[in-house]
């Protein structure tokens, strides 16, 4: 599984990572795993999982958490993961 994360403010892109996992975990493991070594790479608090996050994954294996998805400030408008290849 690959999973691009990319950070945005005022529709511009900050930065970007890629995350690879072809381990034998479980898709929501490896997708909790994706997105905690983003956060602890760009220095951020693991984002909380909101309902509106969930459905959003769901339907198109992709979320955007907004700020209020963080317990710190954070100096963006939203973090984008997507799921780019399924194993």
């Amino acid at each position: 599984m690959r999973i691009w994360a990319r950070e945005f403010k005022d529709n511009h892109m900050l930065r970007d990572m890629t995350v690879e996992d072809y381990s034998e975990e479980t898709r929501t493991h490896k997708v909790f795993n994706a997105i905690e070594k983003v956060c602890h790479e760009f220095d951020l608090s693991v984002p909380i999982w909101l309902d509106v996050n969930i459905a959003d994954f769901k339907r198109s294996a992709r979320v955007r958490f907004t700020t209020d998805s963080f317990v710190d400030y954070v100096p963006f408008d939203y973090l984008e993961v997507y799921v780019i290849e399924e194993d």
